[in-house]
């Protein structure tokens, strides 16, 4: 059940309440065991939901949840106040520093990332015309809820907050995540930026990932040394139910604080990559090649079971990238299960995991590549033998022919004239044998 946190002190609170009892079938009953102003008085219920009304600002009502009957998630309808126009946008709650506004010092909410994310989707659905749709970092209380929460907002002045249009959209919002877990297996802390989040809500929007947290440069600042704040960061990490923390800028401190407290750093190359991907596997494959920030990339043949790394033969490969670098790349993409790949993923580096016979077809794929500029192209003997007659310029120099333009038509295929004597190309061409060892 999630429960839904109206304050009489914010008129935006009030109106997305209005349009929320206006958008289901809930059921008024009255709570004589609490006080009116903390959430007692008539409570309504529908399918899924819960909302009371409480007189406070939502950044002071710590431990609301008790208020409720047995919440899972607890959504706070709110106002957006800021310079950012008409806007719906959601964050987590808690003070990484000093509370300014509600809550406690270094304490977090328990935050719910897969809600946060639904809940986008849903903003993106119903924002009306002219409404921008945001996330931000964690700022302001409360800091201890009681069950994961999220402030869902209305922004951004008075006008907006009197939108019927905008005020609907929000609670249209709120009821599409009826049913959605609170966390997500792939979630990730944030560390970094402005207080609005471009770079975390991309994840959101274009990975399976979810994030928990985010600790704006600002809150980084309030918080101070890292290292001498250990439990607030280490507190971000349990709050978001995640180990993993996508760090925007330069922070070493951070970054070693964050190692030395047993979770990882990762890139958003790192989260796009093992997208929708088994991180079992993945963890395997950077331990047996390199990491994927080092240039790992996955290749089609990852969900096989059993692999083995091979050493690509390097001199094949260089032949074959010479005649035809895409589609060499591509051969092996379709093959692997993993390669290891240099200049920012453009080309392939050094050695790769194959299934069975994966290694050996690889090979037979670039003895095609090969046969677009040999005659004749075979293996044999743990090696691929390649065959050309290739034009050369001594014999051309023998045959009285000067360099320049005629070096060139004989070198295309073409005959040329010297002298009243006509020199055609097989007269100045040699055969040439390659060998490609296989390792």
């Amino acid at each position: 059940m999630i429960g839904i946190v109206v304050s009489r002190a914010d008129s935006a609170s009030e109106h997305i309440g209005e349009h929320l009892l206006g958008l289901a079938d809930w059921d008024a009953t009255v709570d004589d065991g609490r006080r009116d102003a903390v959430g007692g008085g008539t409570v309504h219920r529908t399918d899924g939901f819960e909302l009371r009304t409480f007189d406070e600002l939502h950044l002071h009502l710590d431990g609301v949840a008790a208020a409720f009957d047995d919440p899972d998630l607890v959504l706070f309808a709110s106002r957006h106040s800021g310079d950012t126009g008409p806007l719906l946008t959601a964050h987590f709650t808690g003070n990484f520093g000093p509370a300014e506004y509600g809550g406690d010092d270094d304490a977090l909410a328990a935050a719910c990332p897969n809600a946060q994310a639904a809940l986008l989707s849903a903003f993106d659905r119903h924002a009306p015309d002219g409404y921008e749709v945001g996330m931000e970092c964690t700022h302001h209380g409360p800091s201890d809820v009681g069950v994961p929460s999220m402030f869902v907002e209305l922004g951004s002045d008075e006008a907006e907050w009197a939108d019927p249009a905008g005020a609907r959209a929000v609670a249209r919002a709120i009821l599409d995540v009826e049913g959605v877990d609170p966390t997500r297996e792939r979630s990730v802390v944030g560390f970094g930026g402005g207080h609005y989040v471009p770079r975390f809500e991309r994840v959101v929007r274009e990975t399976d990932w979810a994030v928990g947290h985010v600790a704006g440069d600002w809150s980084l600042d309030a918080m101070g040394h890292p290292e001498e704040h250990r439990e607030v960061v280490d507190r971000a990490f349990t709050a978001s139910g995640a180990s993993l923390a996508l760090v925007e800028g330069e922070q070493p401190q951070l970054v070693e604080t964050i190692a030395d407290l047993g979770y990882r750093v990762v890139s958003e190359t790192w989260l796009r990559e093992v997208d929708g991907r088994d991180l079992d596997r993945v963890a395997a494959l950077e331990d047996a090649l390199v990491r994927v920030d080092d240039g790992l990339r996955f290749g089609a043949r990852f969900a096989v079971e059993e692999w083995s790394v091979r050493t690509l033969p390097e001199d094949l490969f260089a032949a074959a990238q010479a005649i035809d670098r895409e589609t060499t790349y591509d051969l092996v993409a379709s093959r692997a299960v993993a390669l290891e790949t240099e200049n920012a993923g453009s080309r392939v580096g050094d050695r790769a995991a194959f299934p069975p016979g994966g290694f050996d077809a690889l090979v037979d794929d670039l003895c095609a590549v090969l046969a677009e500029k040999y005659e004749t192209v075979r293996r044999e003997d743990g090696a691929v033998v390649a065959e050309e007659r290739a034009f050369d310029p001594a014999l051309a120099h023998e045959a009285g022919v000067p360099e320049g333009p005629k070096f060139g038509e004989l070198a295309g295929g073409q005959p040329v004239e010297v002298e009243g004597r006509t020199v055609e190309p097989a007269a100045v061409r040699t055969e040439r044998t390659d060998r490609f060892e296989l390792g």
